[in-house]
């Protein structure tokens, strides 16, 4: 080895060991090249492997697989060649690309398993578990799984045992195994005593779990407990998980301006990176937030073909479920049914970030309220109380409480709009509501709402603050009125406009003069925009609300809300 690759790897090793993997990134790559260039095929081994460990989750991967290919095509041992192929496995699947990573799996594999080395082989597991973790693979990471905790039972190697704890503990997760779960989380952090990594990836298992069961006061402990980890450790998403374990308390917890501040994180990091996993999170968080405009937004940005073509990674079922919630928190129609196609073949499965760092509910929970926001009843039905027996038997005691409140019929079909505390009023799905500043339009909105199909007059709506008198005389008298228009037919083009726009300002209905001065007149006046305004207060908050109250309720002499029938909503006053 030389001198200059050596000192290369020296630094960057010291990086790494200090917890400064993007210091340490560049001088892997760098001693990478030299070596390759001075034909020191070991130390581009050694330089590549400890390149690509430094991937992030869900991150464009640059040069690294370009660069660990270079050296796979060089190697010539099995075992050398088993270990960057796993590597490449990795990498590709950590970039959403399984399809790249399968085959170098498989390669990594047939080659660990014929060199008997059981360390190599733990590796090789790990990257086929990592490449084959799309939806439709359960089946095969269960018995992949099971074979890597066979194979590290009697081994010392902490990273091999840390691979193994952290796959059996998923397929737990997944299966809803909740005696396993705590077992293998009880591993793993028995392995974090002795080893920073492992007590780095401990903490936010810990923070899952500990959510599930309703314990909220955990959090900021294994917050520190991770950050304190990450700072002995090499660890690539550090910096995501310290979101996470911010982010989804804070849901849970119903705060909602920390969760409307990492919704904003989550979506400048996955449009500057391109990560649609985290662009459906941040969905996930606005809505959280009680701010169903930006959750539409982001739900929107799954439509067309963009939500059928995301790829069958690890993170899809959390992807899809993560739009459907911001759909249905937007009133997003077109995005729920998209979702609901493509995860009703996955119902009853148990949605998890990839890794198991932290639990999404069930497909069944959002598929019962997508179905019954698209009118599927029977599917609905069967849905919601299964998720609901599923989630009393594993004590999921947030998601129950939410599909409780979720009326049968759906979020959709109970909508408020009534005061609240302060002032405020709250309004929306009664399942997730926003609070809006009181507006007296909102006051009229709930007069009519309360009378559907009723024609109530906006004197009526205006109340006693209007003096009622009669009118101040007609803005023009009948001859003038007839003077008018006959000049129209004679009139110049530019008189003629003047002529027009006058008339349009002196006559109502029916051609009819106009009494400005009158209580109707100026109720009528009055009560349009203060509704107007509080309609786009509304739609501001809940665009699929400020919607439909925009095609049904009609203002003028008298005001109108005419239900529905397609789409009836029940309306909580």
């Amino acid at each position: 080895m030389s001198d200059d690759v050596r000192r290369l790897l020296d630094r960057a090793d010291g990086h790494r060991a200090a917890g400064r993997g993007a210091d340490a990134g560049p001088l892997y790559a760098e001693a990478t090249d030299l070596a390759l260039a001075a034909g020191d095929l070991p130390a581009a081994i050694r330089a590549v492997l400890a390149l690509a460990r430094g991937q992030r989750f869900d991150v464009q991967p640059g040069l690294i697989p370009a660069r660990l290919h270079d050296v796979y095509v060089r190697a010539t041992e099995p075992a050398d060649r088993a270990r960057l192929a796993a590597a490449l496995a990795r990498v590709w699947a950590y970039a959403s690309r399984p399809h790249r990573a399968a085959p170098f799996a498989t390669t990594a594999l047939e080659l660990a398993r014929a060199e008997g080395d059981p360390v190599l082989l733990a590796d090789c597991l790990d990257a086929t578990l990592t490449a084959h973790w799309g939806p439709d693979d359960l089946d095969r990471r269960r018995g992949w799984a099971q074979e890597l905790d066979d194979v590290v039972a009697h081994l010392r190697d902490p990273q091999a045992r840390l691979q193994a704890y952290l796959w059996a503990l998923t397929v737990a997760w997944e299966l809803l195994d909740l005696p396993r779960i705590h077992r293998h989380l009880r591993a793993l952090e028995e392995l974090g005593a002795a080893d920073a990594e492992a007590r780095f990836f401990a903490a936010p298992r810990r923070l899952a779990a500990d959510l599930l069961l309703g314990r909220l006061d955990t959090a900021p402990l294994l917050r520190e407990i991770a950050e304190e980890a990450a700072g002995q450790a090499f660890v690539a998403d550090v910096e995501g998980i310290g979101h996470l374990m911010t982010a989804y308390p804070a849901m849970l917890r119903g705060d909602r301006a920390t969760c409307a501040a990492e919704a904003a994180v989550y979506q400048e990091w996955a449009t500057t990176e391109g990560a649609p996993t985290v662009l459906a999170e941040a969905g996930l968080l606005w809505a959280a937030a009680g701010r169903t405009d930006r959750a539409a937004a982001v739900a929107g940005q799954f439509g067309g073909d963009t939500l059928a073509g995301l790829p069958a990674d690890g993170d899809w079922l959390l992807t899809v479920q993560c739009v459907l919630e911001a759909a249905l928190a937007g009133g997003v129609r077109e995005v729920v049914a998209a979702a609901v196609e493509l995860l009703t073949p996955y119902e009853n499965r148990a949605v998890i970030n990839a890794g198991a760092v932290m639990f999404h509910g069930t497909t069944d929970d959002t598929l019962s309220r997508g179905n019954a926001l698209l009118g599927n009843a029977t599917a609905a039905a069967r849905q919601r109380e299964r998720a609901l027996a599923t989630y009393r038997r594993i004590g999921a005691v947030w998601w129950r409480e939410r599909l409780e409140a979720a009326a049968p019929g759906g979020d959709a079909g109970r909508m408020r709009l009534r005061r609240a505390e302060g002032g405020l009023w709250s309004v929306g799905p009664d399942a997730a509501p926003v609070t809006v500043p009181g507006m007296r339009g909102l006051e009229y909105l709930h007069c009519l709402l309360s009378r559907p199909d009723t024609e109530i007059p906006a004197l009526d709506l205006a109340g006693p603050q209007t003096v009622r008198q009669g009118g101040l005389g007609p803005d023009a008298d009948a001859r003038a009125l007839a003077e008018y228009r006959r000049r129209l037919a004679t009139a110049p083009p530019a008189e003629r406009a003047a002529i027009e726009a006058h008339l349009r300002s002196v006559t109502g209905l029916g051609g009819r003069a106009r009494e400005s001065g009158s209580s109707a007149e100026r109720a009528r006046v009055a009560v349009r925009k203060a509704i107007v305004a509080a309609l786009g207060r509304v739609a501001e908050a809940q665009p699929e609300l400020g919607r439909h109250l925009y095609e049904r309720v009609s203002t003028g002499a008298t005001c109108r809300y005419r239900p529905d029938p397609a789409n009836p909503i029940t309306w909580l006053l």
